[in-house]
């Protein structure tokens, strides 16, 4: 249901939306009463409409009543890429981008990613509260014990060329899941719904890590039930001969924060594929290979890739300054800063920023860093970012960390998609428990030819 923001409608000096010649302009009315409506005149007919305000919104499909003839389709909302469209209700993720806040479920991702497990997060993402010790207990058995994926599945991995990108493996083997778990398409039942979280969250890691491993032309490792959620992927990332892998305890620690800084970031554009494709009652696993898809995008998860790439062709400290005169001339972009939702400083990448020294500590500093401070630094105080609220995002750290603990560029997006899949399966089995919900299925503006008699080949 697309909707209009009219929270400043609700004021005292509220006034009308004014139809001129097909525009949609606001009047203000110092002296109008005070009402949880918008009121609507059309300057085409001369007619008045008064639509119900809700949550700052109004309904898009209140719009259809303002009409000019009764054969008029009515009137819609134009909004190419859903800059200030809503199109669902949730409860899960809360973002004030002005403010610089993000919140699972009303938990502060600082507080979560200091003190929380991902799987904790995971679980409170899905059901709605922090798990009890029992809770966690049982959800993280569950979890480790359907890490495992069928012998099928590496054969599939096994069939890629030895340079396939590891995202492209990804998006394609989640989708083959499908065909392996049939009982998923029992969409209607709460049970088996979340059977496919668990499976999903759990075996998401194994494919990554096979696909890491499939590059390199190395053996795969299975997983490790006696290892915690990041120390196993880490232990089927990086395990050669030894008996028994011992994760780093630091790298553990600062994998999972970033798996829980990605768990969910409301309705992005993977999380909106999610939803999309989901809405046709599809399999969670089919509906996650079109969300990696999106996520596979270099505008969505290739951004701290970029930010590496960026730094890297500076090359030192001291040539910042001449790379920051070609962004401010629109001759490069400055990557890794600004973002979509956010006015402010990112909050994660506050957190990102502080476990970037705590691995550096453990692993040797990146010598990109201090390119990255540097960079910061200025534009922070240049008065061209700070007006365009172009500050750090997640992905101004979070490249250089992955990088630091030896994973390539072409993994962050697969890296991505793990910390993202429990968001992914909880805005999908929201969307289905939402009784307002319908197919996915945008209108548009046709502003093509009118209907045209065809014309024979030989006399074009």
């Amino acid at each position: 249901m697309a909707r209009w923001s009219a929270k400043s409608l609700a004021k005292p000096d509220v006034g009308s939306l004014l139809i001129d010649r097909g525009t949609i302009r606001y009047a203000p009315a110092r002296m109008a009463e005070e009402k949880d409506t918008l009121t609507v005149t059309d300057n085409r007919t001369g007619k008045t409409y008064e639509l119900p305000v809700t949550n700052g919104t109004i309904s898009a499909m209140d719009l259809r009543q303002i009409k000019v003839s009764d054969d008029d389709f009515g009137v819609m909302s134009y909004d190419p890429a859903y800059k200030n469209t809503a199109s669902t209700k949730s409860k899960i993720t809360f973002i004030d981008g002005d403010k610089g806040i993000l919140r699972y479920r009303g938990y502060p991702i600082e507080q979560l990613a200091e003190k929380s497990s991902f799987l904790e997060v995971a679980h409170l993402l899905y059901n709605g509260e922090l798990p009890t010790k029992d809770e966690l207990e049982k959800f993280q058995h569950s979890i480790t014990h359907h890490t495992m994926v069928h012998e099928n599945i590496r054969e599939l991995v096994d069939a890629f060329r030895y340079d396939a990108h590891p995202m492209g493996m990804l998006v394609s083997t989640i989708g083959a899941l499908s065909t392996f778990y049939p009982d998923a398409k029992k969409i209607d039942s709460k049970e088996n719904r979340q059977l496919q979280f668990h499976r999903l969250v759990a075996k998401l890691p194994t494919i990554a890590a096979y696909a890491f491993r499939h590059r390199r032309g190395l053996p795969y490792v299975y997983p490790d039930n006696d290892l915690s959620y990041s120390g196993n992927f880490l232990n089927m990332l990086f395990k050669m001969t030894e008996v028994k892998y011992t994760p780093n305890p630091v790298i553990e620690k600062a994998l999972d924060v970033l798996f829980i800084l990605h768990a969910d970031h409301e309705q992005n554009c993977s999380t909106s594929a999610m939803r999309s494709v989901g809405s046709s009652h599809v399999d969670a696993y089919s509906a996650m290979a079109a969300a990696c898809a999106a996520l596979y995008g270099p505008l969505h998860g290739g951004a701290n890739e970029a930010v590496v790439r960026m730094l890297e062709e500076i090359g030192s400290v001291s040539n910042i300054g001449d790379y920051v005169q070609k962004a401010k001339g629109g001759e490069v972009r400055l990557m890794g800063f600004g973002h979509r939702v956010y006015k402010n400083y990112d909050p994660r990448a506050k957190v990102i920023k502080k476990m970037a020294y705590q691995v550096f500590d453990e692993v040797g500093k990146n010598p990109l860093i201090d390119i990255a401070l540097e960079l910061e630094k200025i534009a922070l105080d240049d008065e061209y970012f700070v007006k365009r609220s172009l500050y750090p995002n997640v992905d101004f750290y979070s490249g250089l960390i992955y990088q630091s603990m030896g994973l390539p560029m072409d993994l962050f997006p697969v890296l991505f998609a793990i910390g993202r899949a429990p968001g992914w399966v909880s805005q999908w089995n929201e969307m289905l428990e939402d009784d307002e919900q319908k197919i996915a299925r945008p209108r548009q503006v046709y502003l093509g030819a009118g209907q045209r008699d065809y014309v024979p080949m030989s006399e074009r």
